[in-house]
């Protein structure tokens, strides 16, 4: 509930008189007032539940969330400041900050989420599908691969039909897994070439991706305007609940535990206002912490939040099929998927540089980065954009004040912000953050090494 201006004093004077001693003591904000925007999806849910459970007020921060028309609209309204932060796609601060599209510094000390999205794709195409798949006890065998994809895209070809899909935003976690999935079946997804002013994404492809916003996936889909897609929830089971598609694989099952959303706020407004960056990182720590509390007992409760029309406006049951630690694929196969969300477990919330060098080596790999880049490069970037030196502080006080402990968190003496290099991808493929050319060097589609787009 929005407190009234008169009992802010009150809050704010009870936060400040509980504040702790020491190094850590924590700071007033220096703005108190704050608007942030999010895109109708469950892994706005830090977003919420900091609101929903007062976590914002304890730290004396008073904000609004709003929903946003597209990423694109979200993003342009934190960097001209009529949005002081956002729910943000991992690759919008990256892009923006070298200038793929949006040119603007954007940063971002908080990561949102693990996991969350899926590949569907239409009934008839999942027919076609089924002849290729593997099947066990009358299931598919999963993970579904594009192998099985790759006959039905070819023959699409023949007729002279080109096989079309929807993800999110350019930038977008849901482009990459897309294309990655893809690529890993030997279907081609198509190069960038902002250099030659080409930013369709579809030079040399063999399956077109285009943009889609998340609620509108489904309809889109229905209307046979493109033949799969790949989104976040509840997008993916909604589609399951209104019998037009089915879901073939989570990203959980692309690639395990991977980085989803962040929460963007521009370098300027950053260090405009430090204090009240900190403590808006604090109050989504907490609400990520409670979020994954008790082996996800306060998930019902998350789901009845979300499905209010102010946040995600989906139906309780559609939200709860994912939500809740089980995915649906085809009608009445539904399977156990704890981790499809993770908001705080195995460091969910911790921004990681490896993971910015992911993103970008995606980003490079498809053409969006149009030239060659050393490591060094892809190394400056990610400590440019992703901030754990703000994190830090911000856990810290949390830990002084005694509402999370130590081992909530990365050890951060010893910690240099790149995981142990990760080998559980669908192509088996392991990735070294600390080394992004030799990775993209493994691939057999994509760009690497001194290639350009002719």
């Amino acid at each position: 509930m929005k407190l009234t201006t008169s009992l802010k004093q009150l809050v704010k004077g009870i936060a400040l008189s509980l504040c702790v001693a020491g190094s850590t003591q924590a700071v007033e904000p220096e703005k108190e007032d704050l608007k942030f925007g999010f895109i109708k999806l469950t892994d706005m849910a830090p977003l919420a539940i900091a609101y929903e459970k007062g976590f914002f007020e304890d730290e004396g921060l008073y904000v609004q969330l709003e929903a946003q028309a597209n990423w694109k609209v979200l993003l342009d309204r934190v960097i001209t400041g009529e949005l002081d932060g956002a729910h943000m796609l991992a690759g919008q601060p990256l892009g923006a900050t070298i200038g793929f599209g949006t040119q603007a510094h954007i940063i971002t000390a908080f990561s949102m989420d693990l996991n969350g999205n899926g590949i569907t794709v239409s009934n008839d195409v999942w027919e076609a599908m089924k002849a290729h798949i593997p099947m066990q006890d009358g299931k598919p065998v999963h993970p579904i691969k594009a192998d099985y994809l790759r006959p039905v895209v070819e023959q699409y070809k023949a007729e002279g039909k080109p096989f079309k899909m929807g993800m999110v935003f350019p930038v977008s976690t849901h482009n990459y897994e897309l294309r990655y999935w893809l690529a890993a079946g030997g279907i081609h997804p198509g190069y960038y070439a902002p250099h030659k002013g080409d930013i369709s994404g579809q030079i040399d492809a063999d399956a077109f991706l285009s943009v889609t916003p998340p609620p509108q996936m489904p309809a889109t889909l229905e209307a046979g305007t493109i033949y799969g897609y790949c989104v976040g929830e509840p997008w993916n089971q909604q589609a399951v609940f209104k019998g037009i598609g089915v879901p073939v694989i989570t990203d959980y099952e692309i690639w395990k535990n991977n980085p989803e959303k962040v929460f963007g706020v521009s370098k300027e407004w950053a260090d405009k206002y430090p204090q009240t960056h900190i403590a808006v990182v604090k109050a989504m720590i907490r609400a990520a912490q409670w979020l994954d509390a008790d082996n996800n007992a306060n998930r019902p409760e998350a789901v009845k939040i979300l499905s209010q029309s102010n946040y995600v406006g989906a139906d309780y049951e559609v939200i709860a099929n994912s939500m809740t630690g089980t995915f649906e694929y085809e009608k009445g196969d539904k399977r156990e998927v704890p981790d499809f969300n993770v908001f705080f477990r195995y460091f969910a919330t911790y921004p990681f540089y490896s993971d910015a060098v992911w993103y970008l080596t995606q980003m490079r790999r498809w053409g969006q980065i149009a030239e060659p880049k050393d490591d060094t490069w892809y190394m400056d970037v990610a400590k440019k954009v992703y901030r754990p030196d703000i994190y830090r502080q911000a856990a810290e006080e949390l830990i002084a004040e005694g509402k999370l402990s130590k081992k909530d968190f990365p050890e951060f003496a010893s910690e240099d912000g790149f995981r142990a290099p990760q080998s559980e991808f669908i192509d088996g493929v392991t990735f070294d953050g600390r080394k992004p050319n030799e990775y993209l060097s493994q691939f057999s589609i994509g760009l690497k090494g001194d290639e350009v787009v002719k």
